[in-house]
C-alpha cells in the first residue's frame, strides 16, 4: 500500500517523550501519541470532496467494523481533546472531539492534495464502489 493515513489522539505533555510528538493545533502547542488510534489498515473505503478552504481536498474515510467500534470508544472517552490526521507523512488537519463518533466515518476536512487522492485511488475503493482495487 502506497498511501499512509493515521489519526493521533492528544495526550499529556508529561507522557514518555519517546511516545509523543509536539504539534500546533488551533494555534497552541499540543502533544499527540506517536502510535495512531486509526491507520491505513483500518480503512475500508474513502471519498474526497473539495475543502471549504479552496484549492485542496477533504476526505471521508469509512472504517472497517472493528476500527469503527474503537473510534466510537476513543471519541467517547476523549471529548475535549484533539485528534490530528497525517496523510502520506505530513500533518494535514486536526479536529476537536466534541462528541462520540459512532457512524464509522472519520473525516479530514482540509489539506489533502489531488496527488494524495490519486495515491489513495491506487490502494482503496471509493465509498459505494463495488469490489476492491487490485494490487499492482
Amino acid at each position: 500500500m502506497k498511501a499512509t493515513i493515521s489519526f493521533h489522539i492528544e495526550t499529556d505533555a508529561n507522557d514518555n517523550p519517546k511516545m509523543i510528538f509536539p504539534q500546533l493545533a488551533n494555534g497552541q502547542q499540543r502533544y499527540f501519541r506517536r502510535i495512531p488510534e486509526v491507520s491505513t489498515k483500518d480503512i475500508e473505503s474513502f471519498s474526497p470532496f473539495p475543502s471549504e478552504v479552496g484549492g485542496d481536498y477533504g476526505i471521508v474515510f469509512k472504517l472497517k467494523g472493528h476500527a469503527a467500534k474503537r473510534l466510537s470508544a476513543i471519541t467517547s472517552a476523549n471529548q475535549g481533546k484533539w485528534l490530528i490526521a497525517q496523510l502520506n507523512g505530513r500533518v494535514v488537519d486536526g479536529v476537536y472531539i466534541d462528541k462520540q463518533i459512532d457512524d464509522g466515518n472519520i473525516v479530514i476536512w482540509k489539506g489533502a492534495t489531488i496527488a494524495d487522492v490519486n495515491i489513495l485511488d491506487e490502494d482503496l475503493p471509493r465509498i459505494g464502489a463495488a469490489g476492491k482495487k487490485k494490487k499492482k
